[in-house]
């Protein structure tokens, strides 16, 4: 039966990827089948967080976040979740030994969204970008 669920779970990362973003979900079409799963996982994870701090303006998006969070927390710990987004990301970073600091610095810079809008240093700068946008790149290139 879980099989059945990871298969619904990397369905739902898709469509995540394909309703929010026609460009990526286009080059991602041009990878491999073997991996195109694992590229939608690691997108439906990084849009279901942006999200929450960049789109949920009804709601306490911090107490979103961070039940969002402990959710990630959980799906990392126990290799599955009820959220399918998270259960399909889970199975990725645990399938390819995705470094922990990535996943932490992106949840770190979408934690500044949510109550930052300036950035006074160049340092801080440089570490919400580093969170926000390289670390995706870099978990994709563990997949490629």
């Amino acid at each position: 039966m879980k099989a059945i669920f990871d298969q619904i779970s990397f369905e739902c990362s898709k469509n995540v990827t394909q309703s929010y973003s026609t460009s990526f979900s286009l080059a991602t079409k041009m990878l491999s089948s073997s991996i195109r799963n694992d590229i939608y996982n690691i997108y439906g994870f990084v849009r279901c967080a942006d999200e929450i701090v960049d789109a949920f303006h009804d709601y306490d998006k911090e107490t979103l976040f961070n039940n969002f969070e402990g959710d990630l927390e959980r799906s990392l710990g126990d290799k599955i979740s009820l959220n399918p987004i998270l259960n399909a990301f889970q199975h990725t970073y645990h399938n390819y030994k995705i470094p922990r600091h990535l996943v932490n610095s992106f949840m770190k810079s979408m934690r500044m969204d949510l109550n930052k809008s300036v950035y006074h240093t160049e340092a801080e700068f440089k570490e919400y970008i580093y969170g926000s946008a390289d670390v995706v790149g870099l978990m994709c290139l563990r997949v490629l």
